[in-house]
């Protein structure tokens, strides 16, 4: 075998595992992505997208994903729409309403099971 048989050799044996082995790495981070919450704040999730600037955008975002509590993070929810209402107010905008709570991941799960005395 030449040198060049040789190589296409490893490089036909090396792509497949190497493939094999991103597509392990994207799915888990895709998994820790999911776990901590919402994949993605856009303007279709979060109140007052419109009044906030793209720094602010990142950085709503990167917040909502710290929270380990409910409390925490329900908090942060009440005073993001008190300062995203107060802006619209202020430029005689109407500020839809929440449509869904962005900290449910974080509430314990209920157990429909009777608890053990």
């Amino acid at each position: 075998m030449d040198e060049n048989q040789r190589r296409s050799a490893h490089r036909e044996w090396r792509e497949p595992r190497q493939s094999g082995l991103l597509i392990v790495l994207l799915l888990a981070l895709a998994a820790t992505a999911q776990a901590r919450g919402p994949v993605r704040a856009s303007e279709g999730n979060t109140r007052g997208w419109q009044l906030m600037t793209p720094e602010e955008r990142v950085e709503h975002q990167a917040t909502i994903r710290g929270f380990k509590t409910y409390e925490e993070c329900h908090n942060y929810q009440v005073a993001h729409h008190q300062r995203m209402a107060e802006r619209a107010r202020q430029r005689g905008l109407d500020l839809p309403p929440g449509r869904r709570d962005i900290c449910a991941h974080l509430q314990p799960a209920n157990d429909p099971r009777p608890a053990a005395d």
